[in-house]
């Protein structure tokens, strides 16, 4: 599983996250994401493997929820720190 449903299960549930998600997003871009399909400012899927690996000791582990919001919640913090 991704971390796709469990993101968005975050957005429709609380959809003042949205904002901090897509900053989250754009931080964690892949370099050069607009030349390769499908063309989103994805993180590389080798660079998530690796922070599922060290938080969870599973590179295909999924976060909890409240967690994940969390995680979202502090990113943005830390970015506006910035």
């Amino acid at each position: 599983m991704t971390l796709f449903r469990p993101l968005l299960t975050l957005a429709l549930r609380r959809p003042h996250r949205i904002p901090a998600m897509l900053g989250l997003a754009w931080a964690f871009r892949a370099r050069g994401w607009f030349l390769r399909f499908p063309f989103l400012p994805l993180p590389p899927a080798s660079y998530t493997a690796w922070r599922m690996d060290t938080a969870y000791g599973d590179p295909r582990a999924v976060p909890p929820q409240d967690e994940l919001e969390r995680f979202v919640v502090w990113a943005a913090r830390m970015r506006r720190r910035m």
